[in-house]
């Protein structure tokens, strides 16, 4: 039987969601310029990749990035490099006009895929599944490895639960930008800033931020 505080950690859970951080900025951004679809692929990938998460804090990899430096700054600077490389492609976008609405199954394939590897690449999701899940897992409970991979498993659709809706909003407005492509190009260069700032912040983050 797995054990857990549900209540609390649907209230919980649904408040970290909500707040706007690295993962709600890239699902926003893909679905304002690449449609609907490509803001609900990113979306799932994210949930993917805590679905990673999910199954490395439930191995204690948590752990060991909470007590290794190299390893919490290794994992640390690959995800800022990736984000850096998404905020400078943007950056570059010099025709953002062929890009919106463009989505095909292989560029949602893609899509899904950085969505994910985002995801994957902040080593502080991981500290941070290993700090939170356990909290709602009570003492006695039989089998508590079984319980936080059940609590993990359930953020994971949560996240997509919040960040779906939030993906088919923005994604209305990608029409209004296929008319404006000039604002569609000023989105990019916003969102390009944006994804360089976040990769310095992750960069620059510390274990005891997490």
């Amino acid at each position: 039987m797995i054990e857990a505080h549900w209540s609390l950690f649907l209230v919980a859970s649904l408040a970290v969601i909500a707040t706007p951080g690295q993962d709600m900025l890239l699902v926003m951004s893909r679905s304002l310029t690449h449609g609907t679809r490509a803001g609900l692929a990113t979306a799932a990938g994210v949930s993917l990749g805590l679905v990673g998460h999910t199954v490395l804090a439930t191995l204690g990899l948590g752990a060991l990035l909470r007590a290794s430096d190299w390893l919490f700054t290794g994992i640390k600077l690959a995800g800022a490099a990736y984000l850096l490389y998404l905020g400078v492609h943007l950056l570059r976008t010099r025709d953002a006009a062929l890009a919106i609405g463009s989505a095909t199954p292989g560029s949602l394939l893609r899509l899904f895929a950085t969505g994910a590897a985002s995801n994957l690449g902040n080593p502080k999701i991981a500290v941070f599944y290993f700090a939170f899940l356990p909290q709602f897992v009570p003492r006695p409970a039989e089998h508590p490895t079984l319980s936080i991979f059940a609590l993990g498993l359930a953020f994971a659709a949560l996240t997509f639960v919040i960040k779906g809706p939030v993906a088919v909003f923005a994604g209305r407005l990608s029409g209004w930008f296929r008319s404006r492509p000039e604002a569609l190009l000023w989105l990019y260069r916003v969102s390009g800033f944006v994804m360089i700032g976040l990769a310095v912040r992750l960069a620059l983050s510390r274990r005891a931020e997490a």
